[in-house]
């Protein structure tokens, strides 16, 4: 069997086992099945990977099946792999098989294990048939298969009405953008003659330069389609506009949001960008569109995770932020950036997430900020792995050597500015007061976390937890069941409210040590074959390289070249004062400013904006139709009005029925004097 078969379906077939399973298998045999799964398909995936590297290895076509013939639209199912697809390979498998490891601890409590991991490998299996696609049909099914695998995620916990609302607003606002990706492909299609990628790819410069008609008028025909392609990208990718369900994902477990943000959904718009790159290339219109709502989308989010307490929504945040960079990446034609950030980020965000699940852990699912501090000696290794994974996002680094970030974020700021467009200074302009904020707000976070006084006193999550324990008698440490231990409550003058904080089990801490090393050396060790000049070929015709862009990201002056290092320091002593020196700073600050911080702290009022817009006007029609067209309409004259033509119906026939025998023998005779009539007429 083709190594690709065993990489794509092994998680399918734990998916399949363990969610059929479910409670009958139990959580033990349901987390060792998908957890040894993902682990041979990471295996085999880097095993594929290596000999891209050298660039001995060829694209491979390996048929699975045949699917579609119906006259001239006929395709099989397909799975390719060349450089682009091999890279999301090693990303989505090597993530999913420790985020699948991590959840073994994280959700050891969880009754509902089965269920749980199941998802978890569905959701991997179908990111994987996205990006082996070799056909557009066969993209899309696995584009709504993360969609739907999301959707049970995010909602996992089914007595959480937050969890649900979260996991309905994702797929609702993921429907919005999967309407333009549909269309984009009936476009493609209708245009090409065909749904298979190379075939579509190949045509690409013969089709450039012609017209469309569309709504009415004619427009460019490349222009069109890319556009409509490219809002599928903005739903899956959670660009400006239709980011709102990224942040409310967060209601779903941690492990999650680690595989969401780092592996899976996020990062299928900007694979589709790449992998259609000589499409979106041909269209000058829609890379502008493209470089500025990225360079937005950076800007945005960066300042909204300035503002934000819960530790998961900082990062989500940050999310949306990084994928702005790799959107803006590919507005100006760096699109082999756009693909080296998106492996880092893998790395060092998936890191990020998976800390802020072992502060959560530690903390009994405290997510506030403002109730830690304090932690780095109670938890080193989450610290430790937290701050190589901080030092990796905000780009530490300096005169080519650094954390991973410094290789990926640099070269996409670079490449803007080196585009020479004016929408490129543009982006180059948004991507350095992003990464100023970027640096602000992790290390914000890092100084809340793991510094300054204990706040943990002042946590209801931990009292609560405090009173269970002690109250109960079932994990007291040692004290009485009726709680008289001194320590049970109160802050005894150290903040801490008697609550030790403790380190992560080692099937929780084994995969941030194993991420750590992705955040500290994947750039470096990666860099020559995504971003360096001469390494075209090692793209192999997959995607669009622009070595003169290249070429001239290598010529960018000096001081263009150091301002993301030098912005990342004044973030860095700007969050060190406000949250270690004066940290009455950052309150006189939101004070002085404060419409300007309760706008940004309310994330731009795009919430509220939907809102007024969009909710409130589809509840306003849906409650006139109710009431109005179901209601006094079709009720009225449907089922309501057959009712009452059959009660006022038997009420005339129980007239009839008198129980007289002369009454029915009227009847019978009034009946056969009117057949003896008819017969006769007739």
């Amino acid at each position: 069997m083709h190594p690709i078969l065993i990489i794509v379906f092994l998680p399918l077939l734990a998916a399949i086992v363990t969610g059929l399973g479910n409670k009958d298998l139990g959580g033990g045999p349901a987390k060792l099945i998908t957890t040894l799964c993902l682990f041979v398909s990471a295996a085999l995936s880097w095993y594929e990977f290596i000999p891209y590297l050298t660039e001995t290895a060829q694209t491979q076509v390996v048929p699975v099946l045949k699917w579609v013939a119906s006259g001239s639209f006929a395709f099989d199912w397909t799975l390719r792999v060349d450089t682009l697809t091999a890279i999301m390979l090693v990303v989505v498998t090597s993530v999913s098989s420790l985020v699948h490891l991590y959840s073994w601890g994280y959700m050891d409590d969880e009754p509902d294990k089965p269920r749980f991991f199941a998802y978890l490998s569905l959701f991997t299996f179908m990111m994987l048939m996205l990006v082996t696609a070799n056909n557009l049909v066969q993209m899309f099914f696995g584009w709504e298969g993360v969609g739907l695998a999301s959707y049970l995620l995010i909602g996992f916990y089914l007595r959480k009405p937050s969890a649900g609302a979260a996991a309905i607003k994702a797929f609702v606002v993921n429907r919005v953008g999967d309407l333009g990706f549909m269309l984009g492909i009936f476009a493609t299609y209708l245009v090409f003659g065909t749904v298979s990628i190379p075939d579509i790819l190949a045509a690409v410069p013969g089709v450039a330069g012609s017209t469309i008609g569309f709504i009415g008028f004619r427009f460019d025909t490349m222009t069109v389609i890319t556009l409509l392609l490219f809002i599928g990208a903005m739903g899956k990718s959670a660009q400006l506009g239709l980011h709102t369900w990224l942040p409310d994902a967060m209601e779903g477990p941690t492990p999650v949001s680690a595989l969401i943000h780092a592996a899976t959904m996020v990062t299928a718009g900007v694979f589709m960008c790449c992998r259609l790159s000589p499409m979106f290339a041909a269209s000058e219109t829609t890379m502008t569109v493209i470089t500025f709502v990225g360079a937005a989308t950076c800007f945005f989010a960066a300042t909204v995770g300035c503002t934000q307490w819960d530790i998961k929504r900082v990062i989500a945040y940050s999310t949306c932020s990084q994928l702005g960079y790799m959107f803006f990446a590919i507005g100006v034609g760096a699109f082999g950036s756009a693909m080296f950030h998106l492996f880092t980020h893998a790395f060092f965000k998936a890191l990020l997430f998976l800390c802020a699940g072992s502060v959560i852990h530690a903390m009994h699912h405290e997510q506030d900020m403002r109730y830690y501090g304090n932690l780095w000696k109670k938890i080193p290794i989450t610290f430790w792995a937290m701050t190589f994974g901080t030092l990796a996002i905000t780009g530490v680094g300096l005169f080519g050597v650094g954390f991973a970030g410094y290789y990926s974020k640099d070269s996409i700021i670079e490449a803007a500015y080196a585009s020479g467009t004016g929408m490129g200074h543009f982006a180059y302009w948004m991507g350095i007061a992003a990464a100023l904020m970027t640096s602000f707000y992790s290390w914000r976070l890092v100084f809340l976390t793991f510094f300054g006084k204990p706040r943990w006193a002042q946590s209801e999550h931990i009292q609560h937890a405090l009173h269970d324990a002690h109250g109960h008698g079932d994990h007291g440490h040692g004290h009485d069941a009726h709680g008289h231990d001194d320590h049970a409550h109160g802050d005894h003058g150290d903040g801490t409210g008697g609550y030790q904080p403790h380190e992560s089990p080692l099937v929780m801490t084994l995969p941030l040590i194993l991420l750590s090393v992705g955040a500290i050396a994947a750039g470096f060790v990666f860099e020559h074959w995504f971003v360096s000049e001469g390494t075209g070929a090692f793209w192999k015709g997959g995607l669009v390289f622009n070595e003169h862009l290249i070429h001239a990201m290598h010529g960018v002056s000096g001081i263009i070249k150091y301002m993301p290092f030098i912005v990342m320091v004044i973030g860095f002593v700007i969050a060190w004062y406000g949250y270690i020196k004066n940290t009455s700073f950052p309150a006189k600050v939101a004070e002085q400013i404060g419409p300007v911080y309760t706008f940004v702290y309310r994330k731009w009022m795009f919430d509220e904006l939907y809102n007024f817009l969009f909710v409130k006007g589809a509840f306003t029609f849906g409650k006139l139709f109710w009431k109005v067209l179901d209601i006094k309409i079709i009720d009225r004259f449907g089922p309501d009005g057959a009712a009452w033509v059959v009660a006022k119906g038997s009420t005339y026939a129980q007239k009839v029925q008198s129980g007289y025998l002369y009454s029915y023998a009227l009847v019978m005779l009034l009946g056969l004097v009117g057949a003896i009539s008819w017969v006769i007429a007739g």
